[in-house]
């Protein structure tokens, strides 16, 4: 009928499918759109942290750290990093304060040292233990995602082999954490002494509720 009233009209069905491949290629140049808009983030998140030598200021918990460049006068380029591949226990949680504590001492000694050369208390943070970071992106909170080396100790992997984080599946693929996780849990270190640990993301939920 179409073809009848307009003999230059394409037949319906081609018509149909035309619109269709046209969504199809639009549906894919918004995909290299994202793809490309993300691939500029992560440089300008890589350009902004190019300098990657950093003291450790202060340790949230056991995934979540304040750093500052080293030399930096006073709090000078701080910003929060949050560490890829695991989950930690919340600080108020069990194994929490276990968890901080052990970050604190691979990233700021056993007791961090004041300026004037004395030993602190632990919970008084700052040192010159020198730390290096990769960071791949920023999360909702606003926090530099990456990883963190200590001293050339990968924080993630210390934790996770200790039994004082969970790999996060749910976002990484990282084999050697997946399996020094996986034998803390083995060897029932850390938090896998307890038959069954809740996750963080549990007890945040149950905690809501």
């Amino acid at each position: 009928m179409l073809w009848e009233v307009c003999p230059y009209c394409l037949p319906e069905h081609l018509f149909l499918a035309f619109i269709s491949q046209i969504n199809k290629l639009t549906s894919k140049l918004m995909r290299i759109i994202r793809l490309f808009i993300l691939s500029i983030s992560r440089l300008i998140v890589n350009t902004n942290y190019a300098q990657n030598t950093y003291a450790v200021s202060y340790v949230y918990d056991g995934d979540t750290v304040k750093l500052r460049p080293m030399n930096a006068n006073g709090t000078q380029g701080e910003f929060k990093l949050r560490l890829k591949d695991i989950f930690a226990p919340e600080r108020n949680q069990a194994y929490g304060l276990k968890s901080r504590r052990a970050l604190i001492k691979l990233c700021q000694g056993e007791f961090p040292i004041s300026k004037n050369g004395k030993r602190r208390h632990p919970e008084v943070q700052g040192n010159d233990i020198i730390a290096t970071v990769q960071i791949s992106g920023i999360d909702k909170y606003n926090r530099a995602l990456g990883w963190l080396q200590c001293d050339h100790i990968d924080a993630s992997l210390y934790l996770a082999e200790r039994g004082l984080a969970w790999h996060y599946a749910q976002y990484s693929k990282d084999i050697e954490i997946q399996k020094a996780a996986q034998n803390a849990r083995r060897l029932k270190l850390g938090l896998w002494a307890n038959e069954k640990p809740t996750p963080p993301w549990v007890w945040r939920h149950q905690r809501l509720h």
